[in-house]
């Protein structure tokens, strides 16, 4: 496999051209075509030198993913489908906010990035881990999510949430070199405030990027306001119970200035009983946390079932009345499977893709 220029950042490609007898500012130039101009091959790089064309042509890739499929939802959220170098598939999940009528830009564009192949943390209620994990993500890989989306999509992307197939604090070294692509000025240019990372409580991880110098946003998968409830869908809570988590939390609190947000999906007769919310709201006032109420998406072979609306509505209440900053989130993508804990592990047989 040849390694992909959209995993290369500017020093690092520099440095080989210049190794190789290129001149410095041929970087500026290769990066360019590969983050603005976006060519279909190296070769359409047209100004560059014949000979440096074949080098990279030779050496390099241009794109590390191929689109398979582009499936469009009722609610105009769409799921691309995109396989990698080793014949494995991800997902990511494009979702427009309040679409235009007759045509025109969402208000704004959301991107659902993956950041592994399949997952390994096994969360009770997703279906990205039913198959086991198989790999991680390269920095290429998981920006070029974002950037070969975008072409499909022939439209900017606002924000970009981690939160798609895998923890991506498991993969930390290739997600924070992929988040230097995507917010460079010489890459795709997105501030780093319009990034959120997604954790199911990878408590060194969280406390390593409390450290990090870019203001990124943290997304806690909580799903369990205790111990005893937490533990029955989130097996990490094992490791890292819910004591250390919220430890780590306070200290990321004290080196960033970007607002927590406790993501729950809410469970019926799991962990929606209304007690949980009040101790949730406990824990959400002390962290300055915002809560993000997701009630249960369906996954085929697994039992769980979402609560009724109003039952979500007083489990929000709850909150709220506490003074607590809560949404409920609106489904999108349901119909494709492309909603919070539906992505799961594609495979490629003789017969077509499966899942």
């Amino acid at each position: 496999m040849l390694p992909s220029l959209t995993g290369l950042t500017k020093e690092e490609l520099t440095e080989h051209l210049v190794a190789h007898g290129q001149p410095a500012y041929r970087a500026d130039q290769i990066l360019d075509w590969v983050w603005k101009k976006r060519p279909e091959s190296i070769e359409l790089m047209s100004n560059l030198p014949k000979a440096l064309r074949q080098y990279l042509t030779e050496n390099f890739s241009l794109y590390p993913l191929l689109a398979a499929r582009d499936l469009g939802s009722t609610d105009t959220t769409r799921k691309m489908l995109y396989k990698l170098h080793d014949s494995r598939y991800i997902e990511s999940v494009l979702i427009p906010a309040n679409p235009a009528l007759y045509g025109g830009r969402a208000d704004r564009l959301t991107l659902c990035v993956s950041s592994q192949v399949g997952c390994a943390y096994g969360c009770k209620f997703c279906a990205s881990g039913l198959a086991g994990f198989a790999r991680n993500l390269s920095a290429a890989e998981i920006a070029a999510q974002v950037l070969q989306t975008e072409m499909l999509a022939k439209d900017r992307i606002d924000n970009l949430v981690f939160m798609g197939m895998g923890e991506p604090l498991a993969n930390l070294k290739n997600l924070l070199q992929a988040i230097e692509l995507i917010t460079s000025p010489w890459g795709l240019n997105l501030g780093a405030r319009h990034l959120t990372i997604s954790t199911s409580g990878l408590v060194p991880q969280i406390k390593e990027l409390s450290q990090h110098p870019r203001q990124i946003r943290l997304a806690i998968s909580l799903h369990g306001a205790t111990d005893e409830v937490r533990n029955q869908i989130m097996p990490v809570n094992k490791k890292y119970p819910t004591a250390m988590l919220f430890d780590a939390l306070h200290e990321w609190n004290a080196n960033k200035k970007q607002h927590l947000t406790l993501e729950y999906i809410l469970i019926e007769g799991v962990n929606d009983q209304l007690e949980q919310a009040r101790i949730l709201a406990t824990h959400a006032r002390s962290l300055h946390a915002k809560v993000n109420l997701i009630p249960y998406n369906t996954v085929e072979g697994l039992p769980w079932k979402r609560p009724e609306i109003t039952h979500c509505q007083a489990f929000r209440n709850v909150l709220t009345n506490a003074g607590v900053t809560a949404t409920l989130r609106l489904e999108k993508g349901h119909d494709i499977e492309a909603a919070c804990g539906q992505l799961r592990l594609i495979q490629e047989t003789a017969d077509g893709l499966i899942q």
